[in-house]
């Protein structure tokens, strides 16, 4: 089942401005200010944004719409040159018969703790010859790999039930609304859906979509689930870990350890180390604290990565304008163990 509504940038903006201010606590909680005022959930702010359609950076369509997906709501947007919708959505100007292919890929993201990255869409647009797509979590705090309680971290107690979701959202749904090429999908993971993506959607999906790419961001998990068919996967599909020298302190592990069980498992599907290198790669050289990768802020950092996803996940030199290194696409063997600087991530308190 799908809803359009209209869509409100004023709404939007103070979502987006309330968000970091929403209680922590999964139920409603009464305004600490008195008035007997019941503040809502982040989950609950997003449901009461209009959905519907606007206008995407390089002026195609953005659409955000609604669909059910094992028993629970996804809400999406979908951001593509009008004629590449299929007439399911009534999108002026769209052409396409349902689950028709296309000749543009898809970058399929998903945001970190909170939704930031869902609300400013990062991936929008057609870059690198890929549609931009992103999911909003279905959880009250808005976690991947979360739907209920506080955030927890590391702990995903539901990223194997988010992850099919995710799976089944863009094999039976995405097809139904606009027109894209299956065998071209990328993803792109921020900080807690950079969690998800690599401790369970990875393992148990990422061979359905081999030989394309995953961009994690300030964030990453060994595979928490065990991996379906990895040498369907490793061979040919690239994979890149981006982040700080700021990283946040419980995160200083987990990806190093990411790294290196996604390397053990192209070295034991007999990849050589320059095989690994060429598709494995790394880079934490920015100084900037978590998600801060153009050492300035949160957003800009995340949107910079995100303008550089071609030159980092489809052939380019690795070269990103902002960051002091030659390339980010250094080989993860003997990279594993990333060394991070603690003055500058004590003075980093973000949520991720």
């Amino acid at each position: 089942m799908l809803t359009i509504r209209s869509p409100s940038s004023s709404l939007l903006l103070l979502f987006i401005l309330g968000i970091f201010a929403a209680t922590s606590h999964a139920a409603p909680q009464r305004d600490p200010n008195g008035n007997g005022r019941v503040r809502q959930t982040p989950q609950q702010q997003a449901a009461a944004l209009p959905q519907g359609l606007s206008e995407a950076t390089d002026g195609s369509t953005i659409l955000d719409t609604t669909a059910a997906v094992n028993g629970v709501d996804l809400r999406f947007k979908i951001s593509a040159p009008a004629d590449q919708f299929s007439t399911l959505t009534d999108v002026p100007g769209a052409a396409q018969a349902p689950s028709a292919a296309g000749a543009l890929g898809i970058n399929v993201l998903l945001h970190g703790d909170g939704g930031q990255s869902f609300f400013d869409f990062p991936n929008q647009a057609v870059q690198g010859n890929l549609l931009g797509v992103v999911i909003l979590a279905p959880s009250e705090q808005l976690l991947w790999g979360q739907r209920t309680g506080q955030p927890s971290g590391l702990d995903r107690a539901d990223g194997v039930a988010d992850s099919l979701a995710v799976r089944d959202l863009i094999v039976n749904v995405l097809p139904q609304l606009v027109a894209f090429d299956p065998t071209n999908v990328f993803f792109t993971g921020v900080s807690g859906g950079a969690l998800t993506l690599s401790g369970f959607f990875m393992p148990a999906h990422l061979a359905e979509f081999a030989g394309t790419g995953v961009l994690l961001m300030c964030g990453a998990l060994e595979p928490q689930v065990d991996v379906v068919n990895a040498s369907a996967f490793v061979g040919n599909s690239k994979i890149h870990f981006q982040s700080t020298q700021g990283e946040l302190e419980l995160l200083q592990p987990a990806i190093p350890a990411a790294i290196q069980a996604f390397e053990d498992l192209a070295a034991t599907a007999g990849l050589s180390a320059k095989q690994i290198g060429a598709l494995q790669t790394v880079d934490n050289t920015p100084l900037g604290g978590h998600c801060e990768f153009d050492e300035q802020g949160f957003v800009s950092g995340i949107q910079l990565i995100a303008d550089n996803f071609a030159n980092i996940m489809q052939g380019g030199d690795g070269a990103v304008n902002g960051i002091d290194a030659a390339t980010v696409l250094t080989s993860v063997v003997g990279n594993e163990d990333l060394q991070f600087n603690l003055q500058v991530a004590k003075r980093d308190t973000l949520v991720i």
